[in-house]
């Protein structure tokens, strides 16, 4: 073998290593990866659970009512406690996409660092 069809040859080894070690990350990546899906679902499966049952909860107050200012008082902390909720939860979700981000872009952090400029 000549010495160019070695040096090429080394090359190309020396180049699928870097590429195995990418394809092992995404791989453990794609693991995890649904059970960042997991976790949005459940933060909106338990945050529509709460809205529904603060709403009954309001309903069942409001039905009772016998006076106007009672209704008002009722409707003004289901309105302070529903923004609450809302803002709060809000949060947590939107970390909980940020997190998932993280990890869907993960795999790709190291794929401009094992290329060299002399392929030109």
């Amino acid at each position: 073998m000549s010495n160019a069809n070695r040096n090429n040859s080394n090359q190309n080894s020396t180049q699928q290593e870097p590429d195995k070690e990418r394809v092992d990350v995404a791989t453990a990546s794609s693991t995890t990866f649904p059970a960042g899906f997991q976790a949005l679902a459940t933060a909106y499966g338990d945050y529509t659970k709460k809205s529904f049952e603060d709403t009954r909860s309001f309903v069942e107050k409001l039905s009772g009512v016998k006076s106007f200012e009672k209704a008002i008082e009722i409707q003004t902390e289901y309105a302070k406690t529903a923004y609450e909720t809302f803002v709060t939860e809000s949060q947590k979700i939107g970390a909980l996409y940020g997190d998932l981000a993280k990890q869907s872009y993960k795999p790709f952090g190291g794929f401009g660092a094992g290329t060299n400029s002399t392929n030109r």
